[in-house]
C-alpha cells in the first residue's frame, strides 16, 4: 500500500487565494496589487459619465436659464426688500457670488468630462466611418473591375445585330438556290429532246 504524502494534506488544508479582478469587476483592467494605504472612493465612471452628461445637457438648455434667473431676481428682491425682515445677503451678495463661484468650480469640470465623452464616442464613429468608406472603396474598385471584364467579354460575343444580318445572308443565299434548282429543269424544257444520232453502217 503506499504511503500518503504529507504534502497533499498540506495543499488539502491550505485554501486558495481568489484573486479578483480589476475595478467594478473588470477584466480588462489590470489588477492593482499595491496595498492602499489610503482608502480611495470606489465609484463607476459610466454611470458617473452618464450624469455628467445629462448635467451637461440640462445647463445648456432655456428652461435651466429662466430657472437661475428667477432664482436670482427673487433672491436679490428678498434681500433689498427685506420681506419679513428677512435678509441674509445684504448689497453687494457676497454669498450669491460665493453660490455662483462654487457652481461653475462645479459644473466646469462636469461639462469637460462630458465633452471627452462625446469627443470619444465621435472618434469611434469617424473610424467606423473610415473603416465603412475604406470597405465601399474596395467594393467600387470590384465592381469597376467586374464591370470593364464584362464589356471585354460581351465585345467578343455575336450581338444582336450582327446575328440578324448572317441570318439574313443565309436566307438569301437560300432563296438563290431555291430559285437556281426551280430554273433549271425549265431550262432543259426549253432545249427539247436531243436528236439521236445516226449510226452509220
Amino acid at each position: 500500500m503506499a504511503r500518503d504524502d504529507p504534502r497533499d494534506d498540506e495543499r488539502r488544508e491550505t485554501p486558495r487565494r481568489v484573486t479578483s479582478p480589476g475595478p467594478a469587476g473588470r477584466l480588462d483592467v489590470p489588477r492593482d496589487t499595491r496595498r492602499k494605504l489610503v482608502l480611495r472612493p470606489n465609484y463607476d465612471p459610466e454611470i458617473f459619465g452618464k450624469f455628467a452628461e445629462k448635467f451637461a445637457r440640462y445647463m445648456g438648455t432655456a428652461r435651466f436659464l429662466a430657472y437661475m434667473t428667477v432664482f436670482v431676481i427673487i433672491w436679490i428682491i428678498v434681500n433689498i426688500v427685506g420681506i419679513w425682515g428677512i435678509g441674509w445677503d445684504p448689497y453687494p451678495f457676497i454669498l450669491l457670488n460665493l453660490f455662483f463661484s462654487t457652481q461653475a468650480s462645479y459644473a466646469a469640470p462636469l461639462i469637460l468630462l462630458a465633452q471627452n465623452r462625446q469627443e470619444a464616442r465621435d472618434r469611434v464613429v469617424a473610424e467606423q466611418d473610415r473603416e465603412a468608406n475604406v470597405r465601399a472603396h474596395a467594393d467600387m474598385q470590384f465592381l469597376a473591375r467586374e464591370v470593364a471584364s464584362l464589356r471585354m467579354a460581351i465585345g467578343e460575343v455575336s450581338t444582336r445585330d450582327f446575328v440578324r444580318s448572317e441570318l439574313r445572308n443565309l436566307l438569301t443565299e437560300l432563296d438563290d438556290r431555291a430559285a437556281q434548282q426551280r430554273e433549271e429543269p425549265h431550262a432543259h424544257e426549253r432545249e427539247g429532246p436531243a436528236a439521236p444520232r445516226s449510226l452509220d453502217l
